[in-house]
């Protein structure tokens, strides 16, 4: 195994391999803007003795006042509504977003490859290890599992044994970071052809 990556490689490598919540952030500031503007708005239609845009603020004030009266269903609704809202603003944002990239260790550079390319060289190197076309094999990688579906050509059963050391193999010679464990499906039916 390589040495780990310098100090400097790791702000790279960390910025390269997450995701920032900027997106999140942006929308929530978007929408506390767009609700400040309508508050606004509806406070000085009424200073002014304008008719108001959806409802003036002493409207909103009483039926909050009413609200006691209101069918029970109503504020139980609006306020599981509001929690699960906010239930998923803190989970976006204490729980860090990952890309779809893993690091590989260098002592000379920072190097970061996307899951699609770890994909196609597991495909390529679980077809030839299982004898059949690299199409009718298909693989998916995530963050720690790699899922290899091989469909064998028809007469020409694919050995389970041979394409899960194939991979494993080489995904021990990438030293990805986070670790990637992989699985393999082997479809029932053969494909006619390649």
């Amino acid at each position: 195994m390589s040495a780990p990556a310098p100090y400097s490689y790791r702000r790279i490598l960390r910025r390269e391999t997450h995701s920032s919540r900027a997106v999140l952030a942006i929308a929530v500031a978007v929408a506390v803007i767009l609700l400040c503007l309508y508050s606004g708005a509806e406070i000085i239609l009424m200073m002014l003795g304008q008719r108001a845009l959806l409802a003036a603020p002493q409207d909103m004030l009483t039926s909050l006042s009413t609200l006691a009266s209101t069918p029970i269903a109503v504020p139980v609704t609006t306020g599981i509504l509001l929690m699960v809202v906010a239930i998923l603003l803190l989970i976006g944002a204490f729980t860090p977003g990952r890309r779809a990239r893993h690091q590989i260790p260098s002592t000379r550079a920072a190097v970061v490859v996307d899951n699609e390319v770890i994909a196609s060289a597991l495909a390529r190197n679980a077809a030839r290890a299982g004898n059949t076309h690299p199409d009718n094999t298909v693989v998916s990688v995530s963050a720690r599992h790699a899922i290899v579906h091989l469909t064998p050509t028809s007469g020409t059963p694919a050995r389970r044994d041979a394409i899960e050391d194939a991979v494993q193999e080489q995904l021990a010679a990438y030293e990805l970071y986070p670790p990637v464990r992989a699985s393999v499906v082997i479809n029932a039916q053969g494909k006619v052809g390649a």
